[in-house]
């Protein structure tokens, strides 16, 4: 006896469930970056711009009596909003996919802010490496006369740093895992410990993103934390390495482009020397 087909049973309430988180996942991160790029804007407009540049940082202490933890923690808070806004929209990727698999979880909102805590935490352990190093380079400049006459040396050296490590094989060893986001999740997502995983996850990923990236971020160190432009520039470049299909074949250019920068200082001071 024939019976009509039955019209298969669409679970709108799913579908409509995962939009709507999806959208408030997008909304949240993405006021997360805005407020951290209005900040560092609104800063570097302000009367207290200086304290977001490095150089500065030892006259402030020695000409207004600041302390200098209270300098170092100003700069690092300058250096984490710099991160949240470069850094975090190069990892949305890894974020979309640990948020589908925890979509379900009731504490999937814990789970998705150990990830990006840990991920930040490791950029702001660079920021506290890095800045202890240029603290140390301008105390030995400033301890010779001929380095500090020549000091455009450092930035030419920073350049040179930049463009020889886009063709390093520890660069794309670090590049093609943060490519991958979903073999990476995989690999660091597993086991019962969930909220030590999810924070060990976003370490795990803040270290192969530092070993990607620190050379470019050093370069942040000659123009200044609050450099807007700077940062979009190399924001971009780093987004498109590690997200974009052809990202890959981008790293060898920009390479090409500082060393070329590099080189061009080089030369000019060269000549200026010689006549």
């Amino acid at each position: 006896m024939y019976s009509k087909p039955t019209t298969p049973v669409i679970p709108y309430s799913n579908a409509l469930y995962r939009s709507a988180d999806r959208r408030a996942f997008v909304f949240l991160i993405g006021s997360l970056i805005t407020v951290a790029w209005l900040t560092l804007w609104i800063w570097d407009r302000s009367p207290y711009s200086r304290y977001l540049s490095h150089k500065e940082l030892g006259e402030i202490a020695s000409t207004d009596g600041a302390s200098v933890f209270l300098l170092v923690t100003l700069y690092l808070v300058g250096w984490t909003l710099m991160t949240v806004a470069m850094m975090l929209p190069t990892t949305l990727p890894l974020l979309e996919i640990f948020r589908r698999l925890t979509a379900r979880r009731q504490e999937r909102l814990q789970l998705m802010a150990l990830v990006i805590t840990g991920y930040l935490l490791v950029w702001t352990g660079f920021g506290v490496a890095a800045h202890l190093a240029d603290w140390m380079l301008h105390e030995i400049v400033e301890r010779s006369v001929w380095l500090e006459a020549n000091a455009w040396i450092i930035g030419a050296g920073t350049l040179l740093l930049a463009g020889g490590f886009q063709f390093s094989r520890f660069k794309y060893r670090c590049l093609d895992k943060c490519r991958a986001p979903l073999s990476f999740v995989m690999e660091y997502w597993r086991g019962r410990h969930d909220h030590r995983n999810a924070f060990l996850l976003g370490i795990n990923h803040g270290i192969f993103c530092v070993g990607c990236c620190w050379a470019l971020m050093l370069l942040m160190f000659g123009v200044g934390v609050g450099n807007i432009g700077w940062m979009l520039a190399l924001g971009a470049v780093m987004a498109v390495e590690k997200n974009v299909p052809w990202g890959r074949k981008l790293t060898a250019p920009v390479g090409l482009a500082l060393l070329g920068w590099a080189i061009l200082i080089l030369l000019n001071h060269s000549w200026s020397w010689q006549s």
